[in-house]
């Protein structure tokens, strides 16, 4: 399966799991929309999916049940992506992170 393929499955579900958890929850979300905007060069879409996917697979190197350390990793690979890519996530895939998260917090169940 392609790391496109598994953060399209798994990436909502995993975003509303740690809601609130993760200080990089907006990044992450604004990652996602601008991995998912064909208007993104494909270097960088392949970039922020393989980030992403690290971030919503289960399998890593310090298991995110870990309390206090579990999503140190998976913010030190994302972090190198979004400094990669930073010019190509656009205001507009932040404010599309920001409307839903906002929306999730009001129902995080929905």
């Amino acid at each position: 399966m392609s790391d496109e393929q598994i953060v399209r499955d798994g990436f909502w579900a995993k975003a509303r799991q740690t809601l609130g958890r993760i200080p990089f929850s907006a990044d992450a979300v604004a990652a996602f929309y601008c991995a998912t905007d064909n208007a993104t060069p494909l270097a960088v879409r392949a970039t922020l999916f393989g980030a992403l996917a690290y971030f919503v697979l289960p399998f890593d190197v310090v298991p995110d049940f870990l309390v206090g350390i579990g999503y140190t990793d998976d913010a030190a690979v994302l972090l190198a992506a979004f400094t990669a890519c930073k010019t190509y996530i656009t205001d507009d895939h932040r404010a599309k992170a920001r409307d839903w998260l906002f929306k999730a917090q009001a129902s995080p169940l929905a």
